[in-house]
């Protein structure tokens, strides 16, 4: 298999390990956007969001607050933002990960997004919400 965090997961390539058990791993980002970025990968293969169980990904999230305390108390950042991309919005490996971003003052870092409030009327904010309903199993 091609997939480098498979390839990691499986000892072919290093890693700096931060947490494992026998169905995660985390260890820091080898950019490291900011000092401490963390990534949180399954230890199986999954592709992204729209293909992992919901056990799994309960799993890898009920961790996420356990390595987040530990990455608040080694470098005591202003904030941190956890982040999944998917598919053509910023995902270049494609095996599900959640990044930890530690936040510092200054950091160069700009996650956004438009504020549309006062832009979708009242009837455009209940469609959205019937529509997605429509979908939600």
């Amino acid at each position: 298999m091609e997939c480098i965090f498979c390839k990691i997961v499986n000892g072919d390539v290093p890693s700096y390990k931060l947490y494992e058990d026998d169905k995660i791993l985390a260890f820091l980002d080898i950019t490291q956007g900011t000092k401490g970025h963390t990534l949180v990968i399954p230890k199986t293969h999954v592709s992204n969001i729209y293909e992992i169980k919901e056990d799994l990904s309960g799993y890898i999230h009920s961790k996420i607050p356990m390595i987040a305390r530990a990455l608040k108390q080694t470098f005591n950042p202003i904030g941190l933002n956890i982040i999944n991309n998917n598919e053509k919005p910023l995902q270049s490996v494609f095996h599900y990960h959640v990044h930890l971003i530690p936040r510092y003052n200054d950091d160069g870092v700009n996650i956004s997004t438009p504020n549309n409030y006062g832009n979708i009327t009242d009837d455009e904010f209940k469609d959205l919400v019937t529509n997605i309903k429509l979908n939600i199993n």
